[in-house]
């Protein structure tokens, strides 16, 4: 699942009471220096999977894509600007995951200013990168951000 667009911190225990309103247990990435911390419990406990990017090589889209083909009721969250601040283009790796793990792409939102929460559309990525994308930015075109100014419409 795409959670967009991504500009506060606010974000997070957002995304956290909507899963659980819904009752769907999720997943996401995360430096394991936090998973590690004093208070990794709570990071864990919330759906937190440590990953230290240097050993894995770069390698963290097949590393997820795995995840998925081995549970297929799994949600993994990705804030695919990676960022907060305003970025010129999202990555893609959340629909190298999808592809490779023939999953859909869910389209999650946040939106501070209509003050909802919850799923814009399911995507089956079609291999198409650029038709698909174009799919997913006009998805996201009227969604309100906490900070809007942080929130580039131009996705790639």
């Amino acid at each position: 699942m795409v959670a967009a667009p991504h500009t506060s911190n606010w974000d997070f225990p957002i995304a956290l009471f909507a899963f659980w309103k819904m009752k769907i247990p999720f997943r996401y990435f995360i430096k394991d220096t936090y998973t590690k911390s004093i208070i990794g419990w709570f990071f864990r406990w919330t759906g937190a999977i440590g990953v230290n990017r240097k050993k894995m090589k770069n390698n963290l889209v097949e590393y997820a894509a795995n995840l998925l083909k081995q549970n297929h009721d799994m949600v993994i969250l990705v804030p695919a600007e990676g960022t907060r601040k305003r970025v010129d283009r999202w990555k893609t790796g959340f629909y190298h995951i999808a592809q490779l793990a023939s999953c859909n792409i869910t389209l999650g939102f946040a939106d501070y200013e209509k003050k909802e929460t919850g799923v814009l559309k399911v995507l089956k990525p079609t291999g198409n990168f650029e038709q698909d994308m174009k799919i997913i930015e006009e998805t996201y075109k009227d969604v309100k951000g906490k900070y809007p100014e942080l929130y580039n419409p131009k996705i790639y």
